[in-house]
């Protein structure tokens, strides 16, 4: 169901129903969000992927089924579920790098969006399919319009279009496209990028468009707090002195 795995300050946590193409239910939601909302402490990077043909295909037909029953109340539950969960994905302290391939159609390419950095195979293709089933994109609207903005948004939306890895690289839904047999290697460039950087820095910094400065007083008050911390006085050291700084990891 779900495959778990740590390799040093790298978490990588895999989908594992390639019977269904990793479509989700209830039970992976609740296992995604145990791992997202408790990575360990020590943790830099979690690599997000989908084991087989398929990054994820959404949601689970079964579990959606089941909703026939749910009454308008305990449909709420189960969808705040959902949304907890991409929002465990999107402000997770670590960096969050979807590894895609195959599909991510409807909450599939809700992961992606919730992810900081994604990187997608050529000939991946993605939908927010979720009208097709009489339903809407609700809660992974948030985070899909933060990342392609409210006219792209509208548009795929409302036609549930089917598009590939070339126009969502345009539309900044992902962030570099490689042939599949490169993924590995282009998943890997980005950890080391993370891994030479201050840590705390690097969390920070992620969650600043998410909870951007509401004024140029509070943007330089967050500079002035990391500067004032160690990590920060390390690193410009490091820089002077050139040499490499105490928290960069070598991979």
């Amino acid at each position: 169901m779900l495959r778990v795995e740590a390799d040093g300050p790298v978490l990588r946590v895999t989908m594992n129903r390639p019977e269904v193409r990793n479509a989700f239910g209830d039970v992976q939601i609740a296992a995604l969000s145990e791992v997202f909302s408790n990575v360990p402490e020590g943790t830099r990077v979690v690599v997000l992927a989908g084991e087989g043909r398929a990054f994820c295909a959404g949601g689970d037909l079964e579990w959606m089924r089941r909703s026939f029953d749910y009454n308008e109340e305990e449909n709420y539950q189960d969808a705040l579920n959902l949304a907890n969960l991409f929002q465990a994905i999107a402000r997770c302290p670590a960096v969050v790098i979807a590894r895609v391939q195959g599909a991510a159609f409807g909450g599939g390419s809700g992961l992606v969006a919730a992810a900081d950095y994604a990187v997608a195979a050529e000939g991946t293709k993605f939908s927010f399919s979720e009208i097709r089933l009489g339903l809407v994109p609700g809660t992974i609207s948030l985070l899909v319009m933060d990342k392609i903005g409210h006219g792209n948004a509208r548009a795929l939306f409302a036609t549930g279009e089917v598009f590939d890895a070339k126009r969502a690289l345009q539309i900044g839904l992902v962030h570099a496209v490689c042939a599949e047999d490169d993924l590995d290697q282009q998943v890997e460039a980005r950890i080391k990028m993370v891994l030479s950087a201050g840590p705390k820095a690097v969390s920070g910094a992620k969650l600043l468009p998410l909870d951007p400065p509401t004024s140029p007083e509070d943007a330089a008050r967050r500079l002035a707090r990391v500067r004032a911390g160690e990590e920060a006085r390390e690193g410009v050291a490091a820089f002077l002195e050139k040499r490499k700084a105490s928290f960069v990891v070598d991979r």
